[in-house]
């Protein structure tokens, strides 16, 4: 069904105080069609931290909680690496899931490899590496040649991330592959030795020419479509699940770690949000539990909403429990549909989610 200026009548009752979120002072538009900031917020008073400038988008920092997980687990693997290639008395490549630990990248949820595994990668079974003590798991990657391998150290070698991403396709879901493919790309922003001075959107595109110049392999038809859902500037998986979900119902496309034109923080920092759709100052927020448990990181939040507010943004907050079953994932891709829909939003939402597949099918006919 179509969303265009007002609620379409026919949308189901939404259960008691699911959309008590609309910003005091907000009108709605008196036509349907697509609004302007300029329309949403016609008498903008100036806060002492909002000044006039030109919207830019960031990459921001990465959870204390996940960056202690990834640093952690890299340790213990890169140790257990570096154990086995000297026990064999050569250096060793590694790839699939060891490659991304290695790489501080985090594991794809519904992977059907076991991680605690040392998987290696060679490009042909005469050349492969399999050890019975210490125990390696060895895989065929016949794109070898073209990958540029990371050297961790002189012992350990890791398939690059482009080439483990198209590796652990044949391993994960479509869903999974989107949010891999999310967070490879922030961990190449992240790195200043894999970025290169590359922008995030050089990076995305650089990735989608080498993926669609690799030779036949298996998968490689997923990874196509799962290279149409991917995206730049995502900070965590959840962030990137809670993307997806959005797409599935329908909404337009948000911008990732959006940074609101001309807001800081009291100590200049800058604003940013995780999911935006800035022409309608509508956001989402993903809240991990570091948010709830870190005092400073909760009045950060409180004190950055409470601004945005003050200027017409509407900020929806999503939790883990938004994302922990597709009628909790259907509840807040309506709560944000409606948000959209009231500020001059048109786009067709969907009452049950889409497949991304069914998804990048329709795509394709509309080109």
């Amino acid at each position: 069904m179509r969303y265009g200026g007002v609620m379409n009548d026919i949308l189901p009752t939404p259960p008691p105080d699911v959309f008590d979120d609309e910003p005091s002072g907000w009108t709605r538009p008196h036509t349907p069609g697509v609004a302007s900031a300029r329309t949403i917020n016609p008498e903008l008073r100036s806060s002492p931290r909002m000044v006039s400038s030109a919207p830019t988008v960031i990459t921001g920092p990465v959870s204390p909680a996940m960056s202690e997980t990834l640093t952690q687990r890299k340790r213990e693997m890169l140790k257990r690496c570096t154990d086995a290639a000297q026990q064999l008395g050569q250096p060793v490549l590694f790839g699939m899931t060891t490659s991304l630990i290695l790489q501080s990248v985090p594991l794809p949820k519904d992977c059907d490899i076991n991680p605690a595994e040392l998987h290696t990668v060679s490009d042909s079974h005469r050349t492969r590496i399999r050890a019975i003590v210490p125990p390696t798991t060895p895989h065929i990657w016949k794109p070898l040649s073209d990958a540029h391998n990371v050297r961790i150290n002189k012992h350990v070698y890791a398939l690059d991330l482009i080439h483990t991403w198209a590796q652990l396709a044949t391993h994960i879901s479509l869903e999974s592959l989107v949010i891999l493919g999310d967070a490879i790309l922030t961990a190449i922003a992240r790195k200043p030795g894999l970025a290169s001075g590359r922008t995030a959107d050089g990076i995305y595109q650089d990735f989608v020419r080498q993926v669609t110049e690799l030779p036949k392999f298996n998968a490689k038809s997923k990874c196509m479509i799962a290279l149409a859902f991917i995206t730049p500037r995502v900070d965590s998986p959840m962030e990137s699940k809670t993307r997806i979900a959005t797409t599935k119902y329908g909404l337009p496309p948000a911008v990732t770690n959006y940074t609101v034109p001309g807001a800081t923080f009291s100590n200049g920092a800058p604003i940013t949000l995780d999911l935006a759709w800035p022409e309608f100052r509508v956001a989402i927020e993903y809240d991990g539990d570091h948010h709830r448990t870190d005092k400073n990181q909760w009045r950060r939040d409180n004190d950055k909403r409470e601004l945005l507010r003050h200027h017409h943004w509407t900020i929806i907050i999503a939790t883990a429990a938004n994302m922990a079953d597709e009628p909790s994932q259907a509840e807040l891709a309506y709560r944000v549909g409606r948000q959209l829909a009231l500020r001059g939003a048109v786009f067709d939402f969907t009452l049950t989610a889409t497949p991304l597949d069914e998804l990048a099918r329709r795509k394709r006919r509309r080109i």
